[in-house]
């Protein structure tokens, strides 16, 4: 039985708020294209609505949002006219939907750095960037981590000036994280980096390239001093200094970087940089903020649905991710546009008690707006009466 297709305007007034911002790049974004000569089920816009709806509800599986689509009437006006089969949907995600959804982030991304407040300016463009490890089941060949687990791994770009993701890849669980943090961030910005990104050779790269980095690295690492700057009195910092890091011969590097080093809670902290701009307790600050980003992994993770896998493929994955990231940076845009803050659960709870308040509403004008067909009146049958008839004797 085809899903009934609702008119536009029946979408509740918050989520067309917090989708506003879709509606200028839509026009603009790469359309979804069939591999065959079978026209597809649902168009680009119609996936996105449908994937940010997962996000933002309280779905625990793939199957449960089909099931939403057939049945909840406010979740039917975002199924294609003709309904949307199980077997669609699996298939349109598992194969297709990669590019046009890159499009849509990266262009969202944009609009949404440009419309939050940037914090931390005077400590210049700050990308921190990690890898996430997903769990993966074993059907997911591509997948690679170990003999008896399957994992996949994010590795993300998040601009800690404004809190937004900013870029992302996806590889393979045991895929190496160096290398892309090239990839990630561009020249004049600043990458953070926990320490498993430490490597000599990159450092000297990356100076080259003009891209800069504040690095935690091992604190067993050979220093050679090449100058040392002043410390401040009564200061957390206990060392600065420009140094070669590494074993001469074996993986010094070519190039000198700074080294800062400084206690927190009686734990020693060493952290290379190429930015001698900084005042010493300014490097240890932006190292701090690189928590930023685990603290944005738990939290997506936790509350956007992201890692209930619906897709067993890598494109698959990637449609997920990228809808759900695309769905944060919505919610981040909508958040500062309507209560000036940045994202938070209590406001994400609010907005679905909001849509689903909202559309209730809208069905109960809807119904009372809807003419009530009366019987038509119709004269009382009259019981006929039957003829005495006389006896004949």
């Amino acid at each position: 039985m085809p899903v009934k297709n609702y008119p536009r305007w029946c979408i509740a007034p918050t989520q067309k708020q917090l989708l506003k911002p879709v509606q200028s790049i839509l026009p603009t974004t790469p359309p979804l294209l069939s591999g065959s000569n079978k026209p597809l089920a649902m168009n680009t816009e119609e996936l996105l609505n449908i994937l940010t709806y997962y996000h933002l509800q309280d779905f625990s599986s793939g199957r449960e949002l089909i099931q939403a689509l057939q049945e909840d009437d406010y979740a039917k006006q975002f199924a294609p006219a003709d309904g949307l089969k199980r077997s669609t949907f699996f298939d349109t995600v598992n194969d297709r939907g990669v590019e046009q959804l890159l499009y849509v982030f990266t262009e969202l991304q944009k609009q949404a750095a440009g419309a939050l407040p940037s914090q931390y300016s005077e400590l210049g463009d700050l990308v921190a960037i990690d890898g996430s490890l997903i769990d993966s089941v074993l059907s997911m060949h591509w997948a690679e981590y170990r003999t008896n687990s399957k994992k996949a791994k994010l590795h993300l770009g998040l601009d800690l000036n404004h809190g937004i993701p900013r870029k992302l890849f996806l590889t393979e669980g045991n895929g190496a994280e160096r290398p892309f943090v090239s990839k990630i961030i561009a020249p004049g910005q600043t990458g953070v980096l926990d320490r498993g990104y430490q490597a000599h050779h990159l450092f000297d790269q990356w100076q080259l390239d003009n891209c800069h980095f504040v690095c935690r690295i091992k604190e067993s690492t050979n220093k050679d001093i090449l100058e040392e700057f002043p410390l401040q009195e009564d200061s957390h910092i206990f060392f600065d200094a420009k140094v070669l890091l590494g074993t001469p011969n074996v993986n010094q590097t070519n190039k000198p970087v700074r080294l800062v080093g400084y206690v927190i809670d009686d734990k020693q902290y060493w952290v290379a940089t190429d930015r001698y701009d900084l005042t010493a307790e300014q490097v240890a600050l932006v190292y701090k903020l690189r928590w930023d980003v685990e603290s944005f992994f738990a939290w997506w993770k936790r509350h956007l649905n992201v890692y209930h896998l619906f897709a067993r493929s890598k494109n698959g994955l990637m449609v997920q991710i990228l809808s759900g990231l695309i769905t944060y940076l919505l919610l981040a845009i909508y958040c500062h546009e309507q209560h000036g803050e940045t994202v938070s659960i209590r406001r994400v709870r609010e907005l679905r008690h909001q849509i689903r308040n909202e559309a209730m509403q809208q069905a109960a004008e809807r119904a009372a707006r809807k003419p009530h067909k009366s019987k038509p009146k119709t004269k009382p049958k009259r019981r006929k009466r039957l003829k005495r008839s006389r006896a004949i004797f």
